[in-house]
């Protein structure tokens, strides 16, 4: 690319396309015969729908290296520009074999989000793994609370149990207890009926 002029691609997209894009602009050092990065340089990014009038899709200025992404609102031919800034001018010819003087990379990668980026299958991979363990911890729990329950029950079973000997046992006092009164009062009264005979 020469200096600022912008570089297009057109691209013929159907509707709900996503597209992710990742660029990396050199400047040509003519000290090294070779192209490398440049800190102060920019590129400006547009997508435009050509089918709907130009319409503008994505318009992002960043540093020579990075991503744009955008999803194809319409089924039709999309202009993709770039333009370069803040490169030196090296002038048509540079060293006279390269022309221009700013090489741009450009790797897209259209259509399934399963091809989009590592990065976010890295994202992906560490919420995979969060999910997992909130699932470990998910089952750590059910079965605290099953076993939480089991020994509920055990209680519950053992304080029937005690409840139903106390219940029984006051029943036999009683019983005993009334045995004992009857006995007593038919003593007494035999004894008193003597007294009073004698």
């Amino acid at each position: 690319m020469d200096g600022a002029t912008a570089k297009c691609f057109y691209e013929e997209l159907p509707k709900d396309t996503m597209v992710v894009g990742h660029y990396k602009a050199e400047v040509y050092d003519q000290q090294t015969s070779q192209f490398a990065p440049y800190a102060d340089l920019q590129l400006f990014i547009s997508v435009d729908e050509t089918f709907n009038n130009d319409h503008r899709v994505v318009s992002q200025k960043g540093p020579g290296g990075g991503r744009f992404t955008f999803t194809a609102a319409d089924s039709g031919e999309h202009k993709i520009c770039f333009v370069p800034s803040g490169a030196p001018q090296g002038g048509w010819l540079s060293g006279g074999l390269v022309h221009g003087n700013v090489k741009l990379l450009l790797d897209v990668a259209i259509g399934e989000t399963s091809e989009i980026e590592s990065t976010d299958k890295g994202k992906i991979q560490d919420i995979v793994q969060k999910v997992k363990d909130l699932n470990g911890r998910l089952q750590d729990i059910r079965r605290e609370q099953v076993f939480q329950r089991e020994r509920e029950a055990e209680f519950r079973d053992q304080s029937e149990t005690t409840n139903a000997r106390v219940v029984r046992w006051t029943l036999i006092q009683l019983v005993v207890l009334g045995a004992t009164c009857a006995w007593q009062l038919s003593h007494l009264r035999a004894f008193f009926i003597k007294q009073k005979l004698t």
